[in-house]
């Protein structure tokens, strides 16, 4: 899944992507460097400038429509908590509503059935869009996390959202702080165990830079070490800003488990 923010407030590309050609610009880049899914979003998940509906509108849909148009068979997904959003999104031709803030509207699931789409159900807390936690105790994050899960995925089921078009987001830096993300990653394998398959989206993302003692732009490799030990414990969807380099990492992650095979196997045959 390729991250294509139309924000100009970013905090990976701080805005590289806004106007709706360069948004364009970075849709192929991403389906050229083997993304099967492009994740469009108009409002940064950090605190900031309040984004109206309208406006988030006009920053998601004219794009989900061109990307439509350009790249038939690509999944669409949109960023949104908004079921506003979402319901314009989808008459658009999204295909997917990722929704970041764990239900917080609870009208998305809603929109997602009624057109059919998919929807990503993630693990935040109790907190509201674009807000960040305080003093954040669990007793154990990772139950505390299958358990939300579970509820919101069971809900959206009762709505009408299909069983195989739902995904799963442990929410990695959403209500949580470095250890806790840190502990979901090594406990993966618990989120993939309740059954649903899991979105894991960890790019560039501030426990990995906290780990490591990194700025945004030099997280690349913790990055990928993360996605390649999520895919080892059967995570199955990667939402990334480094579509190429993510790709390539998933692939040799798949031929080591011998899901692929390599794509030349001569060396010492002879």
């Amino acid at each position: 899944m390729g991250v294509i923010n139309r924000t100009p407030d970013s905090f990976y590309d701080k805005g590289r992507n806004y106007s709706l050609s360069d948004a364009l610009r970075a849709v192929d880049a991403a389906v050229a460097g083997g993304a099967d899914i492009v994740d469009i979003g108009g409002v940064k998940a950090a605190p900031g400038p309040e984004v109206p509906v309208g406006q988030e509108i006009e920053r998601v849909v004219p794009l989900v429509t061109e990307v439509r148009r350009s790249h038939p068979k690509i999944v669409i997904s949109v960023d949104t908590w908004r079921s506003e959003v979402a319901a314009v999104s989808a008459e658009a031709g999204a295909n997917l509503i990722n929704d970041a803030w764990g239900g917080y509207d609870p009208n998305l699931a809603k929109v997602a059935a009624r057109y059919g789409c998919g929807l990503v159900c993630t693990h935040a807390g109790t907190l509201a869009p674009r807000t960040e936690a305080r003093g954040l105790h669990y007793v154990d994050v990772v139950s505390d996390v299958t358990s939300r899960l579970s509820e919101l995925a069971d809900r959206a089921v009762r709505l009408g959202v299909p069983e195989e078009s739902i995904l799963v987001d442990p929410g990695h830096d959403f209500a949580k702080n470095t250890r806790h993300s840190l502990e979901v990653t090594r406990r993966i394998d618990e989120v993939v165990g309740v059954g649903w398959p899991v979105l894991v989206s960890v790019s560039n993302k501030d426990f990995i830079g906290e780990s490591l003692g990194l700025p945004v732009a030099e997280r690349l490799e913790g990055t990928l070490a993360v996605i390649s030990l999520c895919a080892w414990m059967g995570a199955r969807v990667f939402r990334v800003h480094n579509v190429k380099e993510a790709r390539r990492a998933l692939d040799m992650v798949s031929v080591v488990m011998g899901k692929k095979q390599p794509l030349i196997a001569k060396r010492a045959t002879s």
